[in-house]
């Protein structure tokens, strides 16, 4: 048993080697806080990804005209404003990857 446990370790230590090699990860386990980002971000992807493809078949079937007239105003502003917000933190985040690949 003993010997099986050490096995074990010696594969995960091999595992962690490789995968460090590949990106840059870091030597320890992921703390809960790490986990809940992780996680928060994998969500956000995929909810981009959903409202991307939502409005691409809404560009494709609609004409904008349409979708103009047909939306609730206050609602499609709201939405705008919404999107607005999120562009600008998705471009401030572009400006910091780019300022800490050049430092």
């Amino acid at each position: 048993m003993a010997g099986q446990i050490k096995l074990l370790e010696l594969q995960k230590a091999d595992l962690m080697k490789k995968t460090s090699r590949r990106r840059s990860l870091p030597e320890h386990w992921l703390d809960i806080e790490e986990i809940r980002l992780v996680s928060d971000l994998r969500i956000m992807h995929a909810k981009v990804d959903e409202l991307y493809q939502i409005v691409i078949n809404l560009k494709q079937r609609h004409d904008e005209s349409a979708v103009t007239d047909y939306s609730d105003g206050p609602i499609l502003n709201r939405d705008i404003q919404r999107v607005d917000e999120i562009y600008l933190w998705f471009v401030k985040l572009r400006e910091e990857r780019e300022r800490r690949r050049r430092a």
